[in-house]
């Protein structure tokens, strides 16, 4: 049976000054999503953190059904950021997730837009945020992030061409404590600022977004982007101030979108069929 991860991690050392102040582990959760909302709403508390080794009612974005099995990290953080810091969320966490795979294994991701780190071209982890807010309040936001450690991909026909696991790119075993404790540290370190309202937290974001910006692969491909019922397909050009993807559309059309679904992505010379 694998180790509680939690205590792991906790026995190495834990610093950070709001996620993971309080760390609820299961060996076996529905959702660790439903369970931090849950959290959340009971108590006023900022970056709790859900750890389950597997999840038997996990989702991803789009209400997709997420693969959860024992040793890889599944985890959810429930923030409270400024109604300002919410719309960084989704790219905070992306960023903390890539920059956690790097310093603990030395391994480079890259990000395909909005927030999917990828390892060789490959999805190595998910990122899912939702949130409660009303008249310009948020109560809360709850981050998903569910990164492969151990899963082999190719057990799975449906993700074996499209996903990979961190210990198959590192080929070797890599260690999940030093993994999360590695995340909560980056997570807790680029919420800060979130807490607060613009413009004060405006400067320490710039550095966090550039770095963000730079490792998005999306940029200069052509991609094909579905939002609900609606299909772009153009030039992947740029991203905005707050991470909106800026596409021109092959009729010549600029247009911003917001988080949609980047169903493909291909190399500049190459046409989508």
């Amino acid at each position: 049976m694998p180790q509680d991860i939690v205590s792991s991690t906790l026995r190495q050392g834990l610093y950070t000054k709001v996620v993971g102040r309080r760390i609820l582990y299961y060996r076996s959760l529905e959702s660790t999503m439903d369970e931090a909302a849950r959290l959340a709403k009971e108590s006023d508390d900022d970056g709790i953190v859900v750890v389950a080794e597997e999840q038997t009612a996990a989702r991803g974005r789009f209400q997709r059904q997420w693969i959860s099995e024992p040793g890889n990290l599944y985890l959810s953080v429930a923030l409270r950021p400024s109604a300002w810091g919410l719309q960084y969320i989704s790219i905070m966490a992306g960023l903390a997730v890539a920059r956690a795979i790097r310093k603990s294994t030395g391994l480079q991701t890259t990000l395909k837009w909005p927030n999917d780190i990828r390892l060789d071209g490959k999805k190595v982890c998910g990122v899912l945020v939702e949130s409660s807010a009303a008249a310009g309040v948020v109560d809360y936001a709850v981050v998903g992030i569910g990164l492969n450690v151990a899963l082999k991909p190719g057990d799975f026909p449906e993700i074996a061409g499209i996903a990979t696991s961190v210990n198959d790119a590192l080929g070797a075993e890599a260690d999940r404590t030093e993994l999360l404790g590695s995340l909560l540290h980056e997570l807790d370190r680029l919420y800060m600022p979130l807490r607060r309202e613009a413009p004060s937290s405006q400067e320490e974001v710039a550095p966090a977004l550039l770095e963000w910006k730079g490792r998005l692969d999306t940029l200069g491909r052509r991609v094909r982007v579905q939002w609900k019922d609606e299909v772009y397909q153009g030039m992947a050009e740029d991203v905005d101030p707050v991470g909106n993807l800026i596409l021109r559309t092959d009729s010549s059309d600029v247009v911003t979108l917001l988080a949609g679904e980047v169903t493909s992505q291909v190399d500049i010379a190459e046409p989508i069929g």
